[in-house]
């Protein structure tokens, strides 16, 4: 049996590229909430896994929230350094359809912590 959080790279690639219209497009409808979330949580476990560690967390509410990068380990509270942002700004910066930059520039990815920019070397995680 898998462990809980690993991830299988041809799963994760294809439940992103069956909402790939919709990236791509704001205007195409928007995938069933079971699809959505099989992205986003396959492309924020995928993160945890190339970039283990605990010094930042990427949350991606409702669906997910993982630890990544290394470095000082974080056990009580609100961690110092956090990346937060809806499902499609995710997919987005996930997939290189949008940068890191711009994604902060628009307020639509709220970061804080000095660790919280070490985010941008591990994106995009796949290209459609």
């Amino acid at each position: 049996m898998a462990a809980r959080g690993a991830v299988d790279p041809a799963q994760v690639r294809a439940a992103v590229t069956a909402i790939g219209d919709w990236l791509r497009d704001a205007d195409q409808p928007a995938p069933a909430r079971a699809e959505l979330a099989a992205a986003v949580r396959g492309t924020a476990r995928t993160l945890a896994a190339n970039a283990p560690g605990h010094s930042v967390e990427v949350r991606v509410p409702p669906f997910v929230a993982v630890q990544c990068i290394e470095g000082p380990r974080h056990t009580r509270g609100t961690p110092p350094n956090v990346v937060e942002t809806d499902p499609r700004t995710w997919l987005l910066l996930a997939t290189g359809l949008l940068s890191y930059s711009d994604a902060v520039d628009s307020g639509a990815l709220t970061v804080s912590g000095l660790r919280a920019a070490d985010l941008v070397h591990w994106l995009p995680l796949l290209r459609l």
